[in-house]
């Protein structure tokens, strides 16, 4: 007899295919490949986020506080279940006993006692609150619900997955007994400065849903999924490409079955190639084979209809790019600047990198690069980021000084203007810094070029928008063979010696190489779109 299905509260966010593999007999013959490196690095920085703010916890509240020990998941449940029956105030990396009534299991970053029974707290690695009011905090002093007050400086931050994670951990908590009234539950953020209380009975949800009630809808059919793959029943959920698919380590599994059977997701994503299917169009060539003057009877919100059907033509054809328009353009100017931020997860912008280009200003043409390697965060950071706009300004002003037109270029502003804005508000006051209203005012004027929607906008693009998926088609090459954004994350832990490590000096040059790669990329990129090279790339009309 198989043992009952037990899910932890990880599936409520997870793809239901990959739910039905993990629990698939059939599959254990056949692991999943292993994480991105990318992502490995984020759960080992979560992880020692969690020791930080479990030592800080600990010293904050003494002989209150105990840490279950590591050991087998049943010895650890039974080690938490006495230690909340014994009342102890606080219970760190607590496993709560299993509930095999529901099928669920798990475990808690903290456990805060609250009148006769517990609440849960997350302790996560991610922003909790934004600048605004009204988000229920407390100190991490007294992370308790009765300590907490309305902050008018904080307004709560959406993590639907945190909220959904705390219920999970509200009906483990149920079923042992050991529940608070009240049915809230607390997130600990990356600052780990206060605990943002969640009441998870409050219909603040799309449509009046509560968390609670969004959760139930989810794990049931989460579960269903699993029960009917480990009982080897017909399949509830088969692969079909979306977002996640990307660090999925069962992607590669899923990949295969697509591709044999050339199914349309492959081209259109999520909601989408649902709607097709249910349009009896599940394959790439059943879309490619809809006349472009029928495009409009196409159920799509992801993407144009007319784009969909030309997309799987080029898939078809094996075309990493196609021209939308018979001719491509990038604005120009006669002073240019490649800008392109490198960034630590939440905790900031440790290195920004540019390329000059253009008309002599009196600088040197090339790269050059602002960075801090103190670890983040900190101060330096502002440092750096201030030597970074008085140059860029210098450039600008030069240009102006000489009659000479400038333009800046990154690829995809999003990081760059989110990092500009923060480090302005951040660090404002010091030396060099700009006002948030200056920065504002230059990444809106046209002197402000993001590639990527020029690209979004001139080309259809099969295998995606991504710098290194678009550079190669201009000719450009990286030189470090494993270069990703993921991956210099790593390696900027290396070269600052986070977690109390000897910084690698070796890994700083690797990232400088790196960065300076991507900045070349966007010139080379340019400079391609604006020349008759880009015109070698088929066009959409004679497909």
């Amino acid at each position: 007899m198989k043992e009952k299905v037990l899910l932890d509260a990880s599936v409520v966010t997870r793809c239901r295919r990959r739910v039905h593999l993990e629990n698939d007999p059939a599959m254990q013959d056949q692991p999943p490949a292993p994480l991105d490196l990318g992502i490995e690095q984020r759960i080992a920085d979560a992880a020692e986020h969690r020791r930080a703010v479990a030592k800080l916890l600990s010293r904050l509240h003494g002989p209150d506080w105990t840490e279950i020990p590591r050991g087998a998941a049943r010895d650890r449940a039974e080690l938490t279940l006495a230690a909340m029956r014994a009342g102890t105030r606080y219970i760190s990396a607590a496993q709560l006993p299993s509930d095999e009534v529901s099928g669920r299991r798990g475990t808690v970053d903290l456990l805060v006692r609250s009148g006769d029974g517990y609440v849960p707290v997350l302790v996560v690695r991610h922003k909790i609150t934004d600048p605004g009011r009204g988000a229920q905090v407390s100190p991490v002093e007294r992370p308790v619900p009765e300590a907490a007050s309305t902050d008018q400086t904080r307004k709560v931050r959406a993590q639907p997955r945190d909220q959904l994670r705390l219920a999970h951990a509200v009906r483990l908590l149920q079923a042992c007994g050991m529940s608070a009234a009240g049915n809230r539950g607390g997130v600990i953020g990356v600052e780990a400065d206060v605990v943002v209380w969640h009441d998870l009975a409050n219909p603040n949800w799309p449509g009046g849903r509560t968390a609670l009630t969004e959760y139930e809808v989810r794990f049931a059919d989460r579960l269903a999924v699993a029960t009917a793959a480990n009982e080897g029943a017909e399949p509830l959920a088969e692969p079909s490409r979306i977002n996640e698919c990307k660090g999925c380590p069962w992607w590669p599994v899923c990949e295969q079955q697509l591709r044999d059977r050339r199914d349309v997701s492959l081209v259109v994503r999520g909601e989408d190639a649902t709607a097709l299917r249910d349009l009896g169009v599940s394959t790439v060539d059943e879309l490619a084979a809809v006349p472009l003057e029928r495009a409009d009877e196409l159920p799509l919100t992801g993407v144009r209809n007319t784009d969909a059907i030309l997309l799987a033509k080029a898939w078809l054809q094996d075309l990493p790019l196609v021209r939308r328009v018979s001719d491509v353009s990038v604005p120009r100017a006669d002073v240019e600047v490649d800008v392109d931020m490198e960034s630590y997860g939440d905790s900031g912008a440790y290195l920004w990198g540019c390329w000059l280009s253009g008309a002599d200003i009196g600088d040197e043409p090339g790269y050059r690069a602002f960075v801090s390697w103190e670890p983040l965060p900190s101060d330096d950071e502002g440092r750096s980021f201030a030597e970074f706009w008085t140059w860029f300004c210098s450039v600008r002003r030069r240009a102006y000084e000489r009659g000479l037109s400038f333009r800046a270029y990154c690829y995809n502003e999003l990081a760059e203007n989110r990092w500009m804005l923060a480090s302005a508000e951040r660090f404002a006051g010091k030396p060099g810094v700009p006002s948030v209203a200056e920065v504002r005012e230059f990444i809106r004027s046209a002197e402000w070029v993001d590639l990527f929607a020029s690209v979004r906008e001139q080309f259809l693009c099969p295998n995606g928008k991504g710098l290194k998926v678009i550079a190669p088609s201009a000719g450009f090459g990286w030189r470090d063979a494993e270069a990703s954004g993921e991956n210099s994350m790593r390696w900027y832990r290396d070269a600052v010696g986070l977690g109390g490590t000897v910084p690698v000096l070796s890994q700083r040059d690797r990232i400088l190489r790196y960065n300076e790669d991507d900045v070349r990329a966007t010139w080379t990129i340019r400079r391609w779109m604006t020349s008759e090279a880009v015109r070698e790339i088929p066009f959409a009309e004679d497909l």
